[in-house]
């Protein structure tokens, strides 16, 4: 793994900050949607959870970094951090207080991702003006092995918490942890908006839109992610397949949760040849549809060890995808932009899950559990060849035209 983005101090604050913050998210993702489902026994419940997310996602993302190219982007930072702190200490004082509301869950659930949908598009914003342009690819994927360490850890943690303290306890840890990446922000220099600003609203997120729609590889490479996600996302059914099939064991719904992000440790750790393809366009189909079969196997399988194992390779697919992604992104607008299409990027990425998972619960309740699981992998896998190597421009994109346009 190349770790010379390390080297620069302020990336590694942030990079240290995120990797503590994002183990308490992963506690309170398995946290939340154990909550859900206890409170409902409903997969279309849990799904729905991944609506709560994602209104926020497309509004507050959008907005978030329109905003992100006028004012100064430390600040922007701090302000969406605030507002994921204040959503994370909510959640713990509901279950404190043993309300035991789904909808007040579903609440804080939005204010969260609010904060997200803020702090997402700033900080991928700022990677490119901390950074010189030939160390962006290498950070993202040191980004990715944050997430990946967080989805590992989390739920890990998390199944021990709900084991032995409850949600309260699940929650009070995301808490306390989520101080580092409030620390990071803190410890930022200035970073005031570069080019031309304009000011924030509908008219400069629709020239964000209208900057993606004019090159069919940005637009390309959205599209495929949303395929991956939306058709094969199955995290809503963790805790349906966890009662079912394992007897509704703590420690089974952790290894489920933490199975994709194990595998994204792998590829994250073992990334430096990413950097050396060429046709990222044909990359990026050929690993989405191994995300998917991986998927599909997993739902066909009759073991834990098995589902995490497929889970697993899924999530190394999952992760060479992210890194490829964000850093055409990153390197292909110009800063003045950056934020805008960052929160494009930011609604995609973290949106399609939402979606999936309202996919999955939907379809698990019409079509079962198995058919909702392995339906989907095997729908993304077609569909993303169909539609991925549809289009030349993607098709037969090579690495170095990522920095052309200036």
């Amino acid at each position: 793994m190349d770790t010379r983005p390390l080297g620069v101090a302020a990336f590694r604050r942030i990079w240290l900050g995120q990797t503590v913050s994002n183990i308490g998210v992963g506690v309170t993702v398995v946290a939340v949607g154990q909550q859900v489902w206890e409170l409902t026994h409903s997969s279309f419940y849990v799904g729905l959870l991944g609506m709560a997310n994602f209104v926020p996602l497309i509004v507050f993302g959008l907005w978030g970094g329109a905003v992100a190219d006028a004012v100064d982007r430390r600040k922007l930072l701090l302000a969406g951090s605030l507002i994921a702190w204040v959503s994370t200490l909510f959640i713990l004082i509901q279950a404190l207080v043993g309300m035991d509301n789904v909808w007040l869950i579903f609440v804080a659930v939005a204010l969260n991702s609010t904060g997200f949908a803020i702090t997402g598009p700033t900080r991928g914003a700022i990677i490119p003006r901390i950074l010189t342009p030939e160390l962006v690819p290498a950070a993202n994927a040191l980004n990715s092995l944050v997430y990946s360490i967080g989805a590992v850890a989390g739920p890990m943690i998390g199944a021990v918490a709900l084991a032995n303290g409850g949600f309260a306890v699940a929650y009070g840890v995301d808490a306390l942890l989520f101080t580092a990446s409030l620390y990071a922000a803190l410890r930022l220099p200035s970073l005031p908006p570069l080019g031309e600003v304009r000011r924030p609203g509908a008219r400069a997120v629709a020239e964000g839109l209208r900057f993606i729609a004019g090159s069919p590889v940005l637009m390309m490479s959205f599209v495929v992610d949303i395929i991956a996600m939306v058709f094969a996302m199955p995290r809503a059914l963790f805790p349906e397949l966890t009662d079912v099939s394992f007897g509704g064991s703590p420690a089974a719904l952790g290894w489920l949760n933490a199975a994709m992000a194990i595998g994204s440790v792998a590829g994250a750790l073992f990334s430096g040849w990413v950097s050396r393809v060429s046709r990222q366009g044909v990359a990026l189909v050929v690993v989405i549809t191994v995300w998917g079969l991986a998927v599909a196997a997993a739902g066909l399988a009759d073991s834990l060890w098995l589902v995490v194992t497929f889970l697993a390779v899924g999530g190394v697919a999952d992760v060479i995808s992210s890194v490829w992604r964000q850093s055409i992104l990153q390197l292909y607008a110009p800063d003045e932009m950056r934020g805008r299409l960052q929160g494009v990027f930011t609604v995609v990425v973290a949106g399609g899950p939402r979606l999936g998972e309202l996919r999955a619960g939907a379809t698990a309740t019409m079509f079962g559990l198995s058919g909702a699981w392995v339906g989907g992998g095997i729908a993304c896998a077609v569909t993303v060849i169909a539609v991925g190597l549809s289009v030349s421009g993607f098709r037969n994109f090579r690495a170095h035209q990522a920095t052309a346009p200036r």
